[in-house]
């Protein structure tokens, strides 16, 4: 797991470019790391807890991923064919797409965190690097980016391994409280941002999988959100 630290979270550790991706099946153990420092800042309940969580999740993840998620955003709500749409996402200029895709996964999260439990963070962590996962196991790139890279060493071995760890690292949680099996909601948005990528884009490239991470984390805090508080 070392080696993927870098790529996926901006905690100081060395890794080994060509091994991370034959430890991609170590995907749900990063959550344990990325939703730590949140999840100690929503435990000791300061004032704005919720929105110094996010920043400490932020800090830890870095900002990669919700600028794919702004880059993703642009090149779905271009109108016309694939060519126009993946130019559009590889465009460095945000447009108004990108900024209202990362205002609202930002509020999302930030709305939701005061009315779900403490280790809520960490299981909308352990989904988004999960649909990670599921992402690069579609094996169907787009350019030649990291995303193509990281894609060349999925197998399928590297699946069933990161699945096993999944549902081994959520098991605990969902047996004390059922009601948590609501985060689903959240990897069902992130397999529904995958088919919308494939469709719209013919592929998934980094920004893909970043939206992917963004909008599964956010959707199942909003899952859980509405469960607890009995909508």
């Amino acid at each position: 797991m070392r080696n993927l630290l870098p790529f996926f979270t901006r905690l100081p550790v060395r890794g080994d470019f060509e091994k991370a991706r034959g430890e991609l099946w170590a995907l749900p153990l990063v959550a344990f790391l990325s939703s730590a420092l949140p999840t100690a800042v929503l435990y000791l309940n300061p004032p704005l807890g919720n929105v110094l969580a996010v920043l400490a999740l932020y800090f830890t993840i870095g900002l990669l991923h919700l600028d794919g998620l702004a880059d993703w955003a642009d090149g779905i709500m271009v109108k016309g064919d694939r060519e126009r749409k993946v130019k559009a996402m590889k465009d460095l200029n945000t447009g108004i797409a990108g900024v209202f895709a990362v205002v609202m996964v930002l509020l999302l999260q930030v709305y939701s965190l005061p009315l779900v439990p403490v280790y809520a963070l960490f299981l909308a962590e352990l989904n988004s690097k999960f649909a990670m996962l599921l992402a690069l196991a579609t094996k169907k790139a787009l350019g030649r980016g990291l995303g193509r890279f990281f894609m060349e060493g999925m197998s399928g071995r590297q699946l069933i391994l990161g699945t096993a760890l999944y549902v081994i690292s959520l098991l605990p949680v969902v047996f004390l409280e059922p009601r948590s099996i609501s985060f689903l909601l959240g990897l069902l948005a992130g397999l529904y941002t995958i088919h919308v990528s494939l469709r719209n884009f013919g592929g998934l490239n980094g920004d893909c999988i970043g939206a992917v991470a963004e909008i599964t984390r956010a959707g199942a805090l909003l899952g859980m959100a509405l469960v607890w508080q009995g909508l």
